[in-house]
């Protein structure tokens, strides 16, 4: 281990945000060591979650589910300590966090849940905005590891409840994008140009910076990952199963499940999940063939 006084900071899982947040933190000056389950051509990439703790003083997990936190949190418990600050990035089921959270309390150090957003750009210019659940003296120690790789950290409430905000807000976010792909596919039939849907959608109420982001990528069909369709399929699997705990009717998030399922057996889980407008796509060049 490094002992020159730098601050040491783990981060495991190399996804598109993870990368991205390592990158960051080495720019900053500080020692950065990354593990991902599927080796890497990282710098100070290491042999196993448990050598992230050894070390590590602050280990941020962009792991991709609960039982994936599960996992990491279980296996590095034995080399957790006090000196230890586990910051838990995924969004995962709120029970998984709350257990992961039990798991390293048991061990003397201390815990964030704190969930993200913001895609592969917004990681990569440090302007993430994390939702963050625990205690705040915690959050306060570790802030300026956050800034590293955010525009704002938003303290929510407990461990957990900033996961279910999350939750909430892709939920949001999916319903909002499968629209979108209607009124794409519904101005397509008719035989209007996408690009007047633009126009139309800029000088309207229902116009934000989510569909000014989706809808010109959709018209290119350029569906290059920025947040998978696996993983905001795997989010609203999450909310109708608190939906279904708390006795909430979620039939717009039911719909776009569905929708994003029959993507999914297409194959097309690791694409952007915008690439739920493709079907209607795939209509327009069985006309072009006709």
């Amino acid at each position: 281990m490094q002992s020159d006084g730098t601050e040491k900071v783990g981060v495991i899982g190399l996804g598109i945000i993870g990368n991205q947040v390592a990158a960051q933190l080495r720019e900053t000056g500080r020692h950065v060591y990354v593990w991902n389950r599927t080796p890497k051509p990282e710098p100070n990439f290491v042999s196993s979650p448990m050598e992230i703790a050894k070390l590590s003083d602050v280990i941020h997990l962009f792991v991709s589910d609960g039982e994936a936190l599960l996992e990491v949190v279980t296996s590095m418990k034995s080399e957790l300590c006090q000196r230890h600050t586990v910051v838990s990035n995924c969004t995962a089921d709120p029970e998984s966090v709350v257990r992961a959270y039990q798991i390293v309390k048991e061990t003397g150090a201390a815990f964030l849940d704190a969930p993200f957003t913001g895609s592969k750009v917004a990681a990569g210019n440090g302007a993430l905005v994390y939702y963050v659940g625990g205690d705040l003296p915690v959050l306060e120690k570790v802030t300026a590891v956050l800034e590293a790789s955010s525009k704002e950290i938003l303290f929510l409430g407990r461990v957990g409840e900033a996961t279910i905000l999350k939750i909430a807000t892709n939920m949001i976010t999916a319903a909002t994008v499968e629209v979108l792909s209607e009124a794409y596919g519904l101005i397509t039939a008719a035989g209007i140009g996408p690009e007047r849907l633009e126009q139309a959608i800029e000088h309207n109420a229902c116009g934000s910076v989510l569909t000014g982001m989706k809808l010109p990528t959709i018209i290119e069909r350029d569906y290059e990952p920025h947040f998978t369709l696996k993983n905001m399929f795997k989010d609203a699997q999450y909310a109708l199963g608190l939906g279904k705990s708390l006795g909430v009717e979620l039939p717009a998030v039911s719909t776009t499940a569905n929708i994003m399922f029959r993507s999914m057996k297409k194959e097309l889980g690791e694409k952007d999940f915008s690439v739920i407008a493709a079907r209607f796509q795939e209509s327009e060049k069985d006309k072009a063939t006709q």
